[in-house]
């Protein structure tokens, strides 16, 4: 289990690894299809008559614990990240865009893209606890320590892959304003999956000949896999070698939006709401497994947790496990279903002056984290400011996020090319939680 945690706190090293994927770009006045990403009814507002999408990437990261600094500069990582009495919680997404293709026919848009996900999430982990498995050690006066967590604590992996048809049509236009409505299907290709859930975590930590053992304990535990984060979960590899696997779940994005238009050119207003990612996907694999458990360790009984030191895979932890009389369970191989995050994204750019924008955006989850079928998110709140003319663009997305806090980051855009960051200026000042970057290239044909 050490292993398990570390490739999930090795994540935050990553100084070019924000949870809201292409901020600050996706809501440009340029348009396009990453605008259409967030909202398909944008694909009325395609500038061009096609776009082609060549290769588009966001990798995003994010903790509650440590900044940037403290991640650079600590001479032990592991336990700087458990050394606060909270719950820890670790998030590391990456999206990218495959070639994509989007066209405008009078009143009607169309679109098709492709996408591949990576996500590996630790979520609710109490610090003790955590601190106990991966360093063998916790921090106590006595030479025991209680612990009680109603929370389900998740380690979590997934891949999948998507295949996107995208519809919109302008309802009514005259002068001044301007209707649309959109919608998006999605094929999903699910890769690998890997959950770990352990749920209303009590038990009794005490030092043991090895080090740390747990006495008087009980939880809830849900341990499933499926593909290759079946053989091993801290392999970056198996993520990179599974994000599309067959045909075997749907989503669809619907949206709808509203310009005010500018006399001149443009809009002063653009703005638009959409429910994101409502769907759910099934990982049917050869190796699958998914079994809810029951821990239960008498008091006087001591799971030796040394024992998890060296593990690579969920697999190993079960098998553990089931070698002591402590859990209580069938085996039940089963196709495993998942739920998509879905969100409900709201958000306005306003022409405050002539090339001169701000946007304001909100993402919110409609699903909470703690499900063990059930891909996470966060909630974000974000304003940005834009200089935006049409070969080029620059902007400072300034964001609060549920999980990271505060960022502030930066972007531009030359032509089809775009590069940037949510958390540029808070990452290199060394106070912030979190650290993404993105890039792409697009481009338009009258």
């Amino acid at each position: 289990m050490k292993k398990t945690f570390l490739i999930l706190c090795a994540a935050t090293s990553l100084s070019s690894l924000a949870q809201e994927h292409f901020a600050g770009i996706s809501t440009s006045s340029r348009g396009g299809i990453l605008n259409a990403s967030m909202n398909p009814a944008e694909l009325s507002n395609l500038k061009s008559k096609y776009e082609v999408g060549v290769l588009s990437a966001s990798f995003a990261l994010s903790n509650n614990q440590l900044t940037f600094d403290e991640i650079i500069n600590s001479d032990n990582f592991e336990e700087e990240l458990f050394k606060d009495n909270k719950n820890i919680d670790l998030r590391f997404d990456a999206e990218v865009y495959g070639p994509s293709f989007a066209m405008k026919i009078e009143k009607w848009a169309f679109s098709f893209t492709t996408k591949a996900y990576a996500k590996v999430n630790a979520d609710d982990i109490n610090s003790t606890f955590g601190n106990a498995v991966t360093n063998n050690q916790f921090n106590a006066l006595n030479a025991s320590a209680f612990i009680e967590n109603g929370s389900n604590q998740r380690l979590n992996g997934t891949t999948w892959g998507e295949i996107g048809f995208g519809i919109a049509r302008e309802i009514y236009q005259d002068e001044k304003h301007k209707f649309s409505a959109g919608a998006n299907l999605k094929l999903l290709f699910p890769g690998s999956y890997a959950n770990l859930g352990v749920d209303k975590f009590r038990g009794t930590l005490v030092q043991t000949v090895n080090g740390v053992g747990l006495t008087d304990a009980s939880a809830g535990v849900n341990i499933a896999y499926s593909g290759k984060l079946a053989d091993d979960f801290t392999e970056t590899s198996n993520y990179t070698k599974s994000l599309f696997g067959g045909l075997n779940g749907f989503a669809v994005d619907l949206g709808v939006n509203y310009q005010l238009k500018d006399q001149t050119e443009g809009y002063r207003i653009n703005a638009g709401v959409s429910f994101k990612n409502m769907g759910s996907m099934t990982f049917k694999s050869g190796n699958n497994s998914s079994t809810n458990y029951e821990l239960k360790i008498p008091n006087g009984a001591v799971l030796d947790l040394e024992e998890f030191n060296n593990v690579e895979s969920l697999e190993d932890i079960e098998a553990i496990l089931l070698n002591t009389p402590y859990l209580i369970g069938t085996k039940n191989n089963k196709d495993i279903k998942v739920n998509l995050p879905s969100t409900f994204v709201a958000y306005a750019d306003v022409k405050v002056i002539s090339d001169f924008f701000v946007t304001v955006y909100t993402q919110q989850k409609l699903k909470e984290d703690a499900d063990n079928d059930q891909i996470t998110t966060q909630n974000v709140f974000s304003v940005t400011p834009r200089y935006s003319t049409n070969n080029f663009e620059v902007y400072a997305p300034l964001a609060s996020n549920e999980i990271s806090g505060f960022t502030a980051g930066l972007g531009f855009r030359y032509g089809g090319f775009f590069i940037g960051s949510s958390s540029a200026f808070t990452g290199l000042l060394g106070d912030g939680e979190q650290a993404d970057v993105y890039l792409g290239f697009r481009f338009g044909i009258q």
